[in-house]
């Protein structure tokens, strides 16, 4: 089994992280079953958010009687040193536990700092000097961000997309981590489920030693996938870089990462998905994506506002409105040609 260390951490896991933002979509005896099986199939490390809805708490139900043998990273995206001391408090409730691992300040706008007026890194400072947290992390989407918590050395880990659609920017930011001993949690490392070959995903990570992929999955043939690489990783063979190749050709330039920063829409979209329907159409089976509430969601981008509040929250800079205009003209189209068949 391939491994990383998480920088001065020296949390030592299977390079296989478990990403628990998924499972917030499944019923708590599915997650149960399918963090379960990850655990028995050698995954160690589960990263979770409190924004992740009941994700902290599956997560708890299902593996509080291993707990002194997996490491668990949460998130808060707390403004203050009172909010962040409650969000750790019904973290650590919900993980039915007594310390959490790595506490992640989650996506903020900008790098707390101790003295900061928001007091948020105090807090955790704090918090581990009690021995409730390990370490302090921070993810972010925002270059920018994330090379000043690099540069700041404050942060023991430091959590960013990255994937083999990464810009030469983001395999820098992943080096320079490397440089300051800081740990580097690769989340979307599937894009956001437009990477649909895990094999292709894993061996292009594998050439980051340092780099700790946590994958995203909700169904259990996902999970088996990435458990069966624990004994025979893929490797970057010409079919591979040319998948990777055609990938990152396609998917070059502006499109939805599915972060869903851009959440909640006043008038009730659903961008991540709405504003990606011709990329999952084009990588995920055809049914998914065709169903009565699939049309539904669609059909709410005619109800857009165009309040530009989306485009404003995007850590990509997108021209939300008008990918979510392109992508529901070639899903009608798409759907008459579908039903006339």
């Amino acid at each position: 089994m391939q491994t990383v260390t998480l920088g001065r951490t020296g949390i030592t896991v299977g390079k296989n992280g478990f990403g628990a933002l998924p499972i917030q979509r499944i019923s708590m005896e599915e997650a149960k079953a399918l963090l379960r099986r990850a655990f028995d199939g050698g995954i160690r490390f589960f990263d979770t958010a409190r924004g992740y809805t009941d994700s902290e708490e599956k997560i708890g139900a299902a593996l509080s009687d291993v707990r002194s043998e997996i490491f668990i990273s949460t998130k808060t995206m707390a403004k203050n040193a009172a909010e962040f001391n409650e969000h750790l408090e019904t973290s650590l409730r919900n993980l039915r536990t007594d310390y959490i691992d790595i506490i992640q300040f989650h996506n903020p706008a900008f790098c707390p700092r101790p003295g900061g007026e928001d007091g948020l890194y105090d807090a955790a400072l704090a918090a581990q000097q009690a021995g409730k947290v390990r370490f302090i992390g921070i993810t972010n989407h925002r270059l920018p961000v994330a090379q000043e918590a690099v540069d700041s050395g404050l942060y023991a880990t430091l959590q960013f997309p990255f994937s083999y659609l990464a810009s030469e920017k983001d395999v820098a930011l992943a080096q320079s981590a490397a440089q300051a001993g800081m740990g580097f949690i690769a989340m979307k490392a599937l894009s956001g489920g437009l990477i649909s070959n895990s094999a292709a995903a894993y061996a292009w990570m594998a050439q980051y030693p340092h780099v700790l992929p946590i994958w995203g999955v909700q169904r259990m043939s996902e999970l088996e996938e990435f458990l069966s690489y624990n004994e025979n990783p893929p490797a970057l063979t010409e079919e591979i870089q040319a998948v990777i190749a055609r990938d990152r050709e396609e998917l070059a330039g502006n499109f939805c990462r599915g972060c869903g920063y851009c959440m909640p829409c006043p008038a009730g979209i659903d961008i991540p998905t709405c504003a990606r329907m011709k990329l999952l159409l084009g990588r995920a089976p055809v049914e998914w994506n065709v169903t009565p509430e699939a049309q539904a969601k669609m059909a709410k981008v005619a109800e857009c506002l165009h309040c530009n509040k989306c485009a404003g929250h995007c850590p990509y800079s997108l021209d939300t409105p008008k990918l979510l205009e392109e992508n529901l003209a070639f899903y009608k189209d798409f759907m008459a040609h579908y039903q006339a068949k």
